[in-house]
């Protein structure tokens, strides 16, 4: 799902609010995530997950199609780790969803 999937979708689930507003707030979120997580703060998301920064320090690995030696550099890399909710799609697949009213969660 893009970000523009994402607005359209809480637009059809909302038609009171403002198609702008909507897509600012969903800026405004990711923005907030991706500053966070840059900062090497964790960011939990009940039902979702958790972004974590993780450091790899340097290696020595093979290019795979030559086969020649090649040096990777330290790297900071972004962690997922799924929810049990969300690992659990048969229990997520089988609960029935009901739409949004005002002021719930996605």
């Amino acid at each position: 799902m893009t970000r523009s999937q994402l607005v359209q979708r809480l637009a059809d689930r909302q038609s009171s609010l403002d198609m702008e507003d909507l897509k600012k707030g969903v800026r405004c979120l990711l923005q907030g995530l991706a500053a966070k997580i840059a900062q090497g703060e964790r960011v939990e998301v009940r039902g979702f997950g958790i972004f974590e920064l993780r450091y790899r320090p340097g290696r020595a690995a093979r290019n795979p199609k030559s086969g020649h030696p090649v040096q990777v550099e330290d790297q900071f890399v972004i962690l997922f780790k799924p929810s049990r909710e969300l690992c659990e799609p048969e229990q997520a697949a089988a609960a029935p969803r009901a739409p949004l009213t005002q002021g719930e969660a996605i």
